[in-house]
Order: structure tokens, then sequence, then C-alpha cells
């Protein structure tokens, strides 16, 4: 199944800069290991937003929560996701 996910980012403005630092580079890791099983198939930056649109694949819902759960990130993001289905114009 395929999956529109949207996350915003609500990391505390507070946050130490070597923390966050760490997160994004943890962050950064989980989403290629994600690309490499085929997980996530495409990502998006929202301009002036810390926020990001992704495509995901995986078998269920129940896989896309762990997969979405699994990034360093998950704890301080607002999630929204759709599942999409292809167009007839599309096949």
């Amino acid at each position: 199944m395929e999956f529109l996910v949207r996350a915003e980012n609500r990391l505390p403005v507070d946050t130490p800069d070597e923390e966050r630092a760490r997160l994004k580079k943890a962050e950064r890791s989980r989403a290629d290991e994600l690309r490499a099983v085929g997980a996530l198939k495409r990502l998006w930056r929202v301009p002036g937003r810390n926020a990001t649109i992704g495509l995901y694949e995986t078998a269920d819902a129940t896989e896309l929560h762990d997969a979405l759960a699994s990034l360093p990130m998950f704890p301080w993001m607002d999630i929204t996701v759709e599942a999409v289905a292809t167009h007839p114009q599309e096949q």
C-alpha cells in the first residue's frame, strides 16, 4: 500500500544544538535505511516550515506505523497519513 505522510517537526526550540545535530544525523540515517528496504519512496521538504511530505510504500498501515515510530524525531512529530491508490488514468 502507498501512503502520503505529512510530518511537522515540533522539536522544542530550546533543544541544545548538539542534541539537535545528533537527532538530525540519526534521522537521516534511519531515512536512508527505510529507503534501502523500499519503505520510503520519495521525500519533499515543505518550504518555510519545518515539515516534510513523504511517499511511503508498506504492506499495511501497521508496517507504516512501525517505520514512522522508528524515526528518532518521531516523539516530536505531528503526523498525518493518507492512504493513496492508483488513479485509473495512471494505468
